[in-house]
């Protein structure tokens, strides 16, 4: 059954978009219409219902608004959306980030150095 004019006002997420998210999937080479309607009110169910846990959890509360880094708390802290953490990761600032690389670099290097000691040594006894 076609979806009435009516139905799709019952989402608020562009099918067209779901439908061009669904085909990526190189299994799926159709999609029946009911099924893009299900999957995009099951989103829109999913995204409301991780708004409203952020925002409780949070510090929305006291601020009356939503923001990244409750979602992005959430994501961290709640078993159920730690498949999130990756695409809601903690900010950070620039500077500390440059920090963390620089740091990385340096104990790289000092990995590499003992690697090659290590070597040096191996050599010696041989």
């Amino acid at each position: 059954a076609r979806l009435s004019g009516g139905e799709n006002r019952l989402v608020s997420l562009p099918l067209s978009r779901i439908r061009v998210i669904m085909k990526s999937s190189p299994e799926v080479s159709s999609i029946n219409q009911d099924a893009l309607f299900l999957t995009a009110k099951a989103t829109e169910l999913f995204v409301q219902y991780l708004a409203t846990y952020s925002y409780k959890h949070g510090r929305g509360k006291e601020k009356n608004a939503l923001t990244y880094s409750d979602l992005s708390h959430t994501a961290e802290e709640c078993e159920t959306f730690q498949f999130l953490a990756d695409i809601l990761p903690k900010k950070i600032l620039a500077s500390k980030y440059l920090k963390m690389l620089e740091k990385e670099k340096r104990d790289g290097e000092v990995g590499e150095d003992d690697e090659e000691d290590e070597e040096d040594e191996d050599e010696d006894e041989a």
